[in-house]
């Protein structure tokens, strides 16, 4: 939990912080789902750990969000997808 990770931390001389969460510190039974370092990584003293929490059902948690590259290719097939269920009529009315 939230609380537990903070105390834990605090209790090792780490900081601890939650990229996806700017509420962290009033944050209390959130479950930590993934930390980074790994658990049991030797860090420093005064280290940061980066911790995520699952929101629960229908909340969302998707992590941290960035800009991923590279982008595609470019060349072949690019083409705009009709409305859904337009080119299935145009297909079954065609003679």
């Amino acid at each position: 939990m939230a609380v537990d990770a903070r105390e834990s931390a605090r209790a090792r001389g780490l900081f601890v912080n939650a990229p996806d969460r700017p509420d962290f510190p009033r944050v209390v039974v959130d479950y930590v789902v993934r930390q980074y370092p790994q658990p049991g990584t030797e860090v420093p003293r005064d280290s940061v750990v980066h911790v995520w929490f699952d929101f629960g059902e229908g909340d969302g948690g998707g992590g941290v969000r960035e800009p991923r590259g590279p982008e595609p290719p470019t060349g072949g097939l690019r083409r705009e997808l009709e409305e859904p269920g337009t080119a299935c009529a145009a297909l079954l009315s065609s003679p």
